[in-house]
């Protein structure tokens, strides 16, 4: 049975799958939590970045948390190294610190500051500032890492943070997600304001995808089995997916030799919310809704149907993790 963790942007969910249905545990209501990360050799050890309160740890699966006292209270962005342990933690005004034990020190990775275009870095609903939106350690080489930056570009470390490469070729500069994949060295996603891009160099340069009738992604996530298998959702616009109007949004899946396509059987269509946070896992497909729906695609996306709660309702969904399957 599968555990997933979720964000709300208020607060964290548990998710334990219990037969047909899934068993919902709510906790750090009113926090903020707006980004997560598991640790893929404890699953039961979760970190949580906070609006405006750090980051937080909890292990024994989200029940209890202690403050990791993380310098900058901003927190947009986590990720747990699979290769070596570590854990990065990106802020709002862009920071970015990594840990080696567990959030107990921090040191800033301050080379990332350093970088020629960032007099340039701005988000645009607060254009004097900008944040770490991603982070993406590689699983397969503890010193290669990639940081995508709100708006910024997507930057390219080989050496653990302490020197950098600048926005890469061919890449989305308005970065939202990225992702490696688990099993094959060198395979690295990207969904943008722009559109989304791959890499097959480990991440050095970023070839454009085509084929969307909708180019501002979000979230990005590929199957576990298979590289040329991955999927993003997107919507017509900023204003669009952002707003409390219709998003028109849809998810989407490229396969080796295919465009894309739109997955819709037993999703509305087009979405009524924006899918903030997406997860492939063993042919099963989650995404998680900006109102707080849920679903699961089985085959890969070929169909949908909308998980079944018990013990809480989620009013929004922002990042999503599997701990367990």
């Amino acid at each position: 049975m599968a555990r997933l963790y979720a964000a709300t942007g208020d607060g964290f969910a548990r998710l334990d799958e219990s037969g047909e249905a899934w068993t919902v545990e709510l906790s750090l209501w009113g926090s903020g939590t707006q980004c997560l990360a598991v640790d893929p050799n404890d699953p039961d050890t979760v970190f949580v970045g906070l609006r405006d309160g750090g980051v937080r740890r909890s292990v024994d699966g989200g029940r209890n948390w202690v403050d990791c006292q993380l310098p900058e209270p901003g927190v947009f962005s986590l990720a747990v190294s699979a290769a070596d342990g570590a854990v990065y933690a990106g802020t709002e005004p862009s920071r970015l610190f990594r840990t080696e034990d567990r959030g107990e020190s921090w040191r800033e990775l301050e080379a990332l500051l350093a970088l020629p275009s960032r007099p340039n870095w701005s988000f645009p609903p607060r254009p004097w500032t900008s944040h770490v939106r991603w982070i993406a350690p590689s699983p397969h080489d503890p010193g290669l890492l990639l940081v995508g930056i709100e708006l910024g570009g997507l930057m390219r470390s080989t050496d653990g943070g302490q020197s950098w490469q600048d926005h890469r070729p061919g890449a989305q500069p308005d970065v939202h997600s990225l992702a490696w994949h688990s099993h094959t060295a060198g395979r690295a996603y990207e969904a943008g304001g722009g559109g989304a891009a791959f890499s097959t160099d480990a991440g050095e340069t970023w070839p454009a995808d085509d084929g969307r009738d909708r180019h501002y992604t979000w979230s990005v996530t590929v199957d576990p089995d298979d590289p040329d298998c991955w999927y993003v959702s997107a919507s017509t616009g900023p204003f669009a997916a952002h707003g409390r109007g219709d998003p028109q949004a849809r998810i989407y899946r490229r396969r080796d030799g295919e465009l894309w396509q739109p997955l819709t059987d037993g999703l509305p269509e087009p979405l009524p919310a924006m899918p903030y946070a997406l997860l492939a896992t063993d042919g099963r497909l989650f995404a998680g809704l900006a109102d707080g729906q849920l679903w699961e695609g089985r085959d890969r996306g070929d169909s949908w149907t909308p998980l079944q709660l018990r013990g809480g309702a989620l009013d929004a969904l922002v990042a999503l993790a599997l701990a367990t399957h």
